[in-house]
């Protein structure tokens, strides 16, 4: 593993000197900011004293204590709240709005999830406080957004991609529909809303002015469907489920084959020829309703049984050598096991450690950041934090900055 990824000093990431006071809970939201902090911004994270973020008990797992028992810290949390500072304040009493507003004072960014209207009992809405902070970026993260029918409801992932299309096109034929095996409508909503900030950055640069984002967990989904969503809107049918196949490719999918399984994902002719000789049926590629993919898809039903049965022939090793070979794509169907303790998950550094000398081990594994800069590298400075765990920190710096400037 590659240590100079343990808690190294920020150098030059390309958001040094970005500040963001992060009031967002689960995974939207602290997943944009764990990639800002990732990237070289100060985050602080505004928690509920005693219980935190919700997702810090949704294990198990949890992370052990130096004494091996459980923390609250689950592997949930873990996922998305590195580089982040904590603390913990109840911002129903006035003196703690009052503690918010002064972080505010050197703050780029704010972002929430609270629900529909909630901040405003406490000042902390975007009206209220782009009057004091006119060059604040307000960014509000819900589960259907800001207006429409359905923006009084509370968001979470599973809702989103019920609401938002993605569970009616995922699973196999004639089965209950299935979500993704991860919170995928909370992800895009986070990098949606990470990738919003930046361009609100970018256009504060030009103008000196901030602005309110507003990004729904729902919007996010709809807009993830992408080509089967704009499929629909040509069509108007709705599609079918097809579990692991692909509605425009054929073949692209999982197939059973002697010892596993395998996917295969021919992207045009070429390479459709080439498998269909791997797999010794040079005879499909040659036959008119199998040799483009406009026919291949029109005749699914009848290749994907001839393919299926040709593939239980062929061991899982060799077929993944020689489609890489001939430069057909495809690949094997790892357990996390496999994933973790590949060679190519070390080169790229997707997995980290980060210490904590907290936990039972003196440091915690996380996944890595995709991102590789060439001259802003990301950095891991600090490790998901305990609730409350920098509060006196942060307090006394609020303190220090005032006492500074009365003297001045």
């Amino acid at each position: 593993m590659n240590k100079k990824n343990i808690l190294e000093p920020p150098v030059n990431g390309p958001l040094t000197g970005v500040k963001v006071l992060d009031m967002s809970r689960i995974l939207a939201g602290p997943t944009c900011t764990q990639l800002m902090g990732d990237y070289g911004a100060e985050v602080i994270k505004v928690e509920k004293p005693g219980s935190g973020d919700d997702t810090r008990n949704w294990g198990p797992p949890f992370m052990k204590d130096r004494e091996g028992l459980d923390t609250n810290e689950s592997g949930y949390f873990l996922a998305s709240n590195r580089n982040k500072r904590s603390l913990s304040l109840d911002i129903s009493k006035k003196e703690n709005t009052k503690i918010i507003k002064t972080l505010l004072k050197d703050c780029d960014v704010f972002i929430e999830n609270f629900k529909v209207g909630s901040l405003k009992k406490f000042g902390l809405d975007y009206q209220s406080l782009s009057k004091d902070f006119p060059k604040l970026i307000y960014c509000s993260i819900t589960g259907y957004g800001q207006n429409g029918p359905n923006s009084h409801k509370a968001g979470y992932d599973l809702i989103a991609q019920g609401y938002g299309g993605l569970m009616s096109i995922t699973g196999s034929p004639n089965e209950e529909p299935v979500k993704v095996g991860v919170a995928v409508a909370d992800l895009l909503c986070g990098l949606y809303a990470c990738t919003a900030i930046l361009a609100a950055l970018n256009h504060r640069a030009k103008s000196g002015l901030g602005q309110n984002i507003d990004i729904a967990l729902v919007d996010a989904q709809i807009a993830s469907l992408v080509n089967m969503g704009t499929n629909y809107l040509l069509s108007k049918k709705d599609p079918d489920r097809v579990g692991n196949e692909h509605a425009n490719i054929v073949p692209y999918q999982v197939f059973e084959v002697y010892d596993g399984h395998l996917n295969v994902a021919i992207g045009n002719d070429q390479q459709f020829k080439k498998f269909c000789d791997i797999i010794n049926r040079s005879d499909l590629s040659e036959n008119h309703k199998y040799s483009t993919n406009i026919m291949r898809v029109s005749n699914r039903s009848q290749l994907i049984p001839i393919l299926k049965r040709e593939l239980k022939k062929h061991k899982k090793d060799y077929l993944v050598d020689m489609m890489e070979k001939m430069k057909v794509p495809g690949g094997p169907i790892n357990k996390l096991s496999e994933v973790f303790a590949s060679n190519q998950v070390s080169a790229r550094e997707m997995k980290i450690q980060i210490q904590n000398k907290n936990s039972e081990k003196g440091f915690v594994e996380l996944i890595g950041n995709p991102v590789k800069f060439s001259e802003t590298p990301v950095t891991y400075r600090h490790h998901p934090p305990s609730c409350g765990e920098h509060s006196d920190e942060i307090l006394n710096e609020i303190m220090s900055k005032k006492d500074n400037n009365e003297i001045k």
